[in-house]
Formats: structure tokens, C-alpha cells, sequence
């Protein structure tokens, strides 16, 4: 009972902790390297940072996993033309990091490389090192992504006729979701 009593009062305030991990300025950076990664590969990375779990995880004792995945599907990460976006998520209450990658890239990568970039990302976590641990997280899943699903020549042009790569299926910016009701 008191594990779930501390539980829970670690994830009822952790909006500061969210907010003080990830400042304006290292949002604007995240998005700007999710894009230029994006332009690489035809794979979408989405970035998804949350201080608690909601309240109806946290009653049913439900594991980070389960809302990773649950983000995953109401993110849409999993409706990409190739099959091939991949949610990092990072729950700073409980210091859990998960990725889940979509189906092409479950059959292509394995399970092994994704726990080792948890593993990796964590060590950087640990000691506080939020940007290093994004920033090393983007660059591992990019270097996948290029291996396995690398970008095509343009195919298509625009309005103006100019070569457009792949369409950009997700937003680039990192999602921060706080328990203030608060979306960033």
C-alpha cells in the first residue's frame, strides 16, 4: 500500500520536472533534428514526454509499456505509408523509457538493437543529460531508418514544380503531455 501511495504522489507532481528536463529552447532543437533525420529515411519519429501516468494507469498499476503503446496507436505513429514510425517515450516519474517501432521495422530490426537504445538512453537520463539522451535516441533510430528504409528520390513535385521527398506524415516537434491538462 505504501508503494502505491508513493507511486502515486510521484507522478501527481512531475509537470515541473517535465518542464525543467525539457526547456522551450531544447524542444526547438529536438524538432529541428527529428526533421532533418526525417528527410533521410522514410521513417517518422515521434517524441513523447510525459511527467506522470494518468490517473486511471496509475489506479489499475499499469506499466509505462502499456501507455507507450497506447500513445503509439492515439498518436497515430502506427498509420505511416510504410509502416515504419517508431514512439520514444520517456515517463520522467517513474524514469522509464519506451520505444515502440511499427510493424516493417519490428519484422527488420530487431528487439535487441531497441532494448541496447534504451539502455544507452537511460545511462544518459540517470545523470540528467536529457538533450544528450534525445539527441543520441534520434541519431540511433536515424541510422536505423536509413539502413533499412532509406530515403527515395523525389517523386512527386508541388504546386510550383518543384521534387518534394516523402510527405512529412507526423509532426516533428516532441510532445509533452502534462498532468495540468496542458499539451506542448
Amino acid at each position: 500500500m505504501l508503494d502505491r501511495l508513493k507511486r502515486l504522489m510521484r507522478h501527481r507532481w512531475s509537470d515541473s520536472a517535465v518542464r525543467k528536463a525539457i526547456p522551450a529552447d531544447l524542444m526547438k532543437r529536438l524538432t529541428r533534428r527529428v526533421a532533418a533525420s526525417e528527410r533521410r529515411h522514410t521513417g517518422q519519429i515521434r517524441l513523447c514526454i510525459e511527467g506522470g501516468l494518468p490517473w486511471s494507469y496509475l489506479r489499475r498499476g499499469a506499466p509505462a509499456r502499456e501507455r507507450a503503446v497506447t500513445l503509439f496507436g492515439k498518436l497515430r505513429v502506427w498509420d505511416t505509408e510504410h509502416n515504419n514510425g517508431v514512439l520514444i517515450y520517456l515517463l520522467l516519474a517513474e524514469r522509464a523509457i519506451e520505444i515502440v517501432a511499427d510493424r516493417a521495422l519490428a519484422r527488420t530490426i530487431p528487439q535487441q538493437a531497441w532494448e541496447a537504445l534504451v539502455r544507452q538512453m537511460g545511462a544518459a537520463f540517470r545523470e540528467g543529460r536529457y538533450e544528450d539522451g534525445l539527441t543520441e535516441a534520434i541519431a540511433e533510430v536515424s541510422a536505423l531508418l536509413v539502413q533499412h528504409f532509406p530515403a527515395e528520390e523525389p517523386q512527386r513535385s508541388d504546386a510550383a514544380g518543384v521534387a518534394q521527398a516523402h510527405a512529412n506524415e507526423l509532426p516533428d516537434a516532441p510532445l509533452l503531455l502534462l498532468r495540468d491538462g496542458a499539451e506542448d
